[in-house]
């Protein structure tokens, strides 16, 4: 099969792979339709964070092709999406609600396994991991969306949910890549009054207001502590999503919560310290982590199909699989906000 192939830093190339075959009796294959590229694939191509040569890439839906002898909930045909890692949803961990964390499982474009970013994927642990998309004839705005739910939509919401935010409250998000939008977009769901986007990209910014952020600042740093506390009379927010990863945005996420607040973060963490202080002393929580996405999917799948949300909405570059390079290229020099990959016939 073709398939995006990392060797390295800035080197990406299409080429060929072995097809997947099912290996145990609870593996599926599935095929391809559609892939994205996500900010932590990034972190690989800039070589920030290491990664294997070879497959790269976790975010896809796309069409059964073969199960094995083991599964039951799932048949050829059907149409999936597949959270960002895989899990056996039975260990203790999983049963905890945290299939992330998997003591089974593990992530796709890595240590061997198959890449989203390629024709086909195998899937282990399939009825646990997968989500069946019910229903035919879907648009393609409703199946980008489908996509968004891989990883960013339930990275952002679990932003959301683990800073406790819900009806009436005051947010603030940090980062206005494609997770920090979904988070916007899930305080919106979940209720709060005041949404307060922290953006400087006026194409971003107007997809935070479309995902329902209130109010945007543009500063950065010590500025934009001030900004958000001046917005909520000295206090700051109840909830402060972080959603970047970096030491600053990190700083800004603690800076703006308010005495008793709750930093969600969710960014892939480097160079990142956490202000001990500030949590001692004002009483500031932190929470967050890798998303527990197949957790999330399932209400989140049934929003989107009754057209609730719409989170397919931060793909605003796309590419097929030739072209993959200038996916990644694009979201490196902030062109982009997310790009999504045609891989397959739907």
């Amino acid at each position: 099969m073709r398939a995006a192939i990392f060797n390295g830093p800035r080197d990406i190339v299409v080429g060929d792979r072995p097809d997947p075959v099912i290996e145990a009796p609870t593996d599926a294959i599935v095929r391809v339709t559609l892939a994205c590229v996500c900010g932590s694939d990034l972190w690989y191509y800039r070589g920030a964070s290491p990664h294997d040569q070879g497959a790269i890439g976790h975010e896809f839906i796309g069409f059964v092709d073969a199960v094995g002898s083991g599964v039951r909930d799932l048949r050829a045909g059907d149409l999936v999406v597949t959270p960002f890692t895989f899990s056996d949803g039975t260990c203790a961990i999983c049963r905890a609600g945290w299939p992330s964390n998997c003591l089974h499982g593990g992530g796709y474009g890595n240590h061997g396994m198959d890449g989203g970013q390629g024709e086909a994927v195998r899937v282990p642990f399939a009825d646990a991991t997968l989500v069946k998309v019910p229903g035919t004839g879907h648009s393609d705005q409703t199946l980008r969306s489908v996509l968004a739910l891989s990883d960013v939509a339930c990275t952002g919401n679990h932003a959301a949910v683990s800073a406790g935010v819900g009806p009436g409250m005051t947010v603030a998000v940090v980062g206005d890549g494609a997770v920090g939008l979904s988070a916007v977009l899930a305080a919106h769901r979940l209720g709060a009054e005041r949404i307060i986007a922290l953006s400087r990209n006026p194409a971003r910014q107007a997809v935070a207001r479309e995902f329902g952020a209130t109010d945007i600042v543009t500063e950065r740093g010590d500025a934009a502590v001030e900004a958000v506390r001046d917005m909520t009379n000295g206090l700051g927010v109840e909830a402060a999503l972080e959603c970047v990863g970096t030491g600053e945005s990190m700083a800004t996420a603690f800076a703006i919560a308010r005495p008793g607040g709750m930093v969600g973060a969710v960014g892939a963490p480097h160079d990142v310290v956490v202000p001990i202080d500030t949590v001692i002393f004002r009483n500031v929580g932190l929470r967050g982590g890798v998303a527990p996405a197949r957790k999330y999917i399932p209400e989140l799948l049934d929003a989107v199909l009754s057209g609730a949300i719409n989170p397919g909405r931060v793909f605003d570059f796309e590419t097929d699989l030739d072209h993959i390079v200038e996916s990644y290229d694009a979201m490196d020099e902030r062109r982009a906000i997310k790009s999504l990959l045609r891989v397959g016939a739907a």
